[in-house]
């Protein structure tokens, strides 16, 4: 893990290793940083969004999510939905309302693949209120690759070297807010 900066250094973050910036390799939207493993088909993306007004912020998280399905055109395991808080005490972030972590399954083509491929999708969603904006950092972590994907040459989590969902929650828990001017 070493501490990354992110968005023109406003925010920080410890990201783990061996990592590639995909804004290296192609255009990444401004409001995020994409960050991927440089030998599995790992990645970490934090996003700075709209404040999502809901019900309460576990309703805001599943939008979220709910969201990354419909754009991903993925089939989701609703069986395998967990929905938790996270103590405001364990982050660096202090000025967030609250944050709250869900991970569930997804069948998912990459790309224009037609092959799907099984993924562990791990979300955070730190939440601020007074800048009327959330941030949102999502963790794509394959369990099967299929023979027919595009990736079919990179190895899945269980390689030595992959990032675990701990190493989510580090990044997650060391996210620095350094300037507030990012939400304005």
């Amino acid at each position: 893990m070493s501490s990354v900066d992110l968005f023109g250094g406003a925010l920080t973050a410890k990201l783990p290793e061996p990592r590639v910036d995909v804004s290296d390799l192609r255009e990444i939207p401004d409001n995020q940083e994409v960050f991927a493993h440089t030998c599995t088909d790992q990645s970490i993306i934090i996003e700075v969004m709209e404040y999502e007004e809901s019900e309460d912020d576990d309703q805001a998280l599943r939008i979220y999510f709910k969201d990354l399905v419909d754009t991903n055109n993925a089939d989701l395991d609703v069986n395998s939905l967990c929905n938790q808080p996270l103590e405001l005490s364990s982050l660096s972030a202090s000025c967030c309302k609250s944050c709250r972590l869900m991970k569930g399954i997804q069948s998912v083509s990459k790309f224009k693949d037609t092959a799907r491929n099984t993924v562990e999708v791990h979300m955070a969603l730190l939440r601020l209120p007074q800048f009327t904006s959330d941030i949102l950092l999502t963790f794509n972590n394959p369990l099967h690759i299929s023979a027919e994907s595009s990736s079919s040459d990179a190895n899945t989590s269980t390689s030595e070297s992959a990032w675990t969902e701990d190493h989510f929650l580090q990044t997650v828990k060391s996210l620095t807010i350094v300037n507030n001017g990012l939400f304005g």
